[in-house]
């Protein structure tokens, strides 16, 4: 396993990050705890989670990933080797669907993380989206009603800031980040830290993979001159770029067979954009998850990778992708599918 430092932090994290979305949904306790034991002991010591998960959301099994990987930190005393992520979600069925990023509701939400999760620490708490209507989760443009939307009717930066410097002092979290936000709201948050000598964020988990780098567009600067680290999620565009789907094909129990809210990832011309990695990888003789996972964990702008998977094979599988060293031909190569078909699924 590779490690990239937190200096904030002082700790390594691995470059592959467990991600966790799909227990509780997918996959049942025995699966989670059956691929937490893998990671650890393939070194994945970087594990991700929410209070929403698992995904897609449904209020009846909201936080059942947080208990399981609660149940197997009581079972298998572990906490202290694991860097632990977790989130706050302004999700509609959450706090009667009425979350802010003030005190009070971070404070309650975290309560309820720590329950969960049976530990009295999370090193870094995100903001799963941002209280402001953005471009995220497939949205490209920017609208009227975003335009419209007043600063006022939200919850400041500064006061959510505060929150956050405030649970760190109490030692319930040792760091935040911010996830599916913008150039223009990170710096937002950063400035506001800086003005006023706080802590500000280290990290941002956005997505990013072969088929959505639009990271690189502002967002990768901000990640290299401001130290703000890419969390990097849905690397293989939900499966996409596995292969699986390749031909029209939908293997039974699979996302995108299962849940058709993520229909971003085979529109036309992400289907176009795959066939075409998918030939790349043929050509080179690699395997094409590992291919595009290998890309995103070559990016230096990119912390750590969030890998999920509902089976050890697939876990192990792209775990293994950091060993693969992609060459300047098939980065070339990759380039040139860029160049044609750009960013199909944000």
């Amino acid at each position: 396993m590779q490690y990239q430092t937190l200096p904030q932090l002082n700790e390594k994290v691995s470059k592959i990050c467990l991600g966790t979305m799909t227990w509780g949904q997918q996959n049942t306790e025995q699966d989670a705890h059956a691929q937490m034991d893998m990671a650890l002991s393939e070194g994945v010591n970087f594990w991700d989670t929410a209070e929403m998960y698992p995904s897609p959301p449904d209020k009846d099994k909201q936080g059942n990933t947080e208990r399981f990987m609660g149940s197997w930190f009581a079972k298998n005393k572990q906490r202290d080797k694991v860097i632990l992520a977790s989130k706050i979600s302004p999700m509609g069925f959450l706090r009667d669907g009425k979350t802010r990023f003030n005190a009070e509701h971070i404070s309650a939400a975290i309560d309820d993380n720590l329950q969960r999760l049976q530990t009295d620490y999370i090193d870094i708490y995100q903001l799963h989206w941002p209280e402001r209507q953005a471009n995220f989760f497939g949205q490209r443009s920017y609208d009227t009603n975003m335009a419209a939307q007043s600063l006022d009717d939200l919850t400041p930066f500064l006061e959510t800031i505060q929150a956050l410097n405030d649970e760190i002092k109490k030692g319930r979290i040792r760091a935040y980040g911010l996830s599916n936000d913008t150039p223009w709201g990170v710096m937002r948050y950063l400035w506001e830290a800086d003005k006023h000598n706080l802590i500000a964020p280290i990290t941002i988990q956005n997505p990013y993979s072969l088929l959505n780098r639009l990271y690189e567009v502002g967002l990768a600067e901000i990640s290299h001159r401001e130290n703000v680290g890419l969390l990097a999620y849905s690397p293989l565009g939900f499966g996409v770029l596995s292969g699986k789907y390749l031909g029209g094909k939908r293997p039974v129990g699979a996302r995108l067979t299962e849940y058709d809210r993520y229909e971003r990832y085979i529109n036309e011309q992400a289907k176009w954009a795959t066939a075409q990695y998918a030939k790349i990888a043929a050509d080179n003789g690699l395997d094409m998850a590992q291919m595009a996972l290998a890309f995103v964990n070559s990016r230096p702008f990119v912390t750590s990778d969030i890998i999920g998977a509902t089976s050890l094979e697939q876990l192990k599988s792209n775990i293994d992708s950091i060993n693969l060293i992609l060459s300047a031909e098939v980065l070339e190569a990759i380039e040139a599918v860029q160049m044609q078909q750009p960013n199909p699924s944000p």
